[in-house]
């Protein structure tokens, strides 16, 4: 296995963050055939596949404050308000996914992206552990 940390700056807003062309010149550099699995070691983060730049990321978010709100119901309640929300949108959005390579390239569908999805407003900076699995 090859493994790699990224840094990801998801800044002071919630957040859909493209990290495609990183997981794309990892994927690249490491060759062959194999998967790539990418984990977020964050307890208010995931990993998604999702469509980026036609609107989806904006609608994922939108999706996301309507069924976690940022208010107060959260027993979970320490920093910004709503904060509880981002410990659990990781059960909806997991913190990890695997992407099958071939050949050194990504097989993700014409319009999939590779993102980290963030509502944490309080931790603005991301490490992102890309892993390259392959019994070559």
């Amino acid at each position: 296995m090859r493994s790699q940390v990224i840094d990801v700056r998801t800044g002071s807003r919630e957040r859909v963050h493209d990290i495609t062309r990183e997981c794309e010149v990892f994927a690249a550099d490491c060759g062959g055939d194999g998967l790539l699995h990418v984990f977020v070691p964050h307890a208010t983060a995931g990993i998604a596949l999702i469509e980026l730049g036609a609107g989806s990321d904006e609608d994922l978010l939108a999706a996301l404050r309507d069924l976690l709100p940022a208010d107060d119901r959260w027993r979970h309640a320490h920093g910004s308000r709503g904060h509880g929300r981002s410990h659990v949108m990781p059960a909806l959005i997991p913190p990890y996914a695997t992407i099958p390579v071939l050949g050194g390239r990504l097989a993700l569908g014409t319009w999939q992206s590779v993102a980290v999805v963030d509502l944490n407003i309080d931790n603005a900076e991301r490490r992102v552990r890309l892993s390259f699995l392959s019994d070559c």
